[in-house]
C-alpha cells in the first residue's frame, strides 16, 4: 500500500503548491498477461497544486513490467510511463472522475496510480512486432523454425483420401 501525502499546509493556501517523489510497490497490479511484479516500485514524480475545488496532480508514474507474449508467451521485461493530471476534492461527485482527499488532509495517490498504471498496461503485448508465435497443433514457437508436424486433414474430405 503506498504512502498517503499530507496536504494540510497545500489546503490552507490556495495557489501553494509542492513536489513528491514516490517509490513503492503496488500490488496486485496486472492483466491476463502483463504484471507489474509486487517487490518492483512504481516511481512517481508528482506536482501538487491547491486550486478552488481542490489538489490537482500532475506528473510521471513509471513501472517495471514483467510481460507475457500474447503470440509465443515469451517472458520479459518492459517499462511503462504514464502521464497523470486528476483532481482531489473533499467532496467529490460521484459522476465524475475526481479522487476523494481524506477528511485529516491526506491524499491517498493508490487509487490514481491503479487506474493510470491499469488502463496503461497492453491488452494483447508482443515480444516483437514479426512474432510467428506457437504452431497450433503441436505449440513449438515457430520463431525458432518452420514447424515439421503434419498438416492437418480437413475432415470434409477424408474420405477421398484412400482414392489416391
Amino acid at each position: 500500500m503506498m504512502r498517503a501525502i499530507d496536504v494540510r499546509e497545500l489546503l490552507s493556501h490556495p495557489g501553494a503548491s509542492s513536489d513528491e517523489r514516490i517509490a513503492e510497490p503496488v500490488e496486485g497490479l496486472r492483466n491476463e498477461l502483463v504484471e507489474v511484479p509486487a517487490d518492483a516500485p512504481v516511481n512517481a514524480e508528482l506536482r501538487l497544486e491547491r486550486i478552488p475545488d481542490g489538489i490537482v496532480v500532475t506528473g510521471t508514474l513509471r513501472a517495471r513490467t514483467t510481460v507475457r507474449c500474447a503470440r509465443c508467451l515469451k517472458e520479459f521485461d518492459e517499462p511503462v510511463e504514464v502521464r497523470v493530471e486528476e483532481l482531489f476534492t473533499l467532496a467529490p461527485d460521484p459522476d465524475s472522475d475526481e479522487y476523494p482527499l481524506a477528511p485529516e488532509g491526506e491524499l491517498d495517490p493508490e487509487p490514481m496510480v491503479r487506474d493510470a498504471v491499469g488502463l496503461a498496461l497492453p491488452f494483447a503485448p508482443v515480444c516483437r512486432p514479426d512474432c510467428k508465435g506457437l504452431c497450433e497443433r503441436c505449440g513449438g514457437d515457430r520463431n525458432l523454425g518452420e514447424c515439421r508436424c503434419a498438416e492437418p486433414v480437413d475432415p470434409r474430405w477424408a474420405p477421398l483420401e484412400g482414392l489416391l
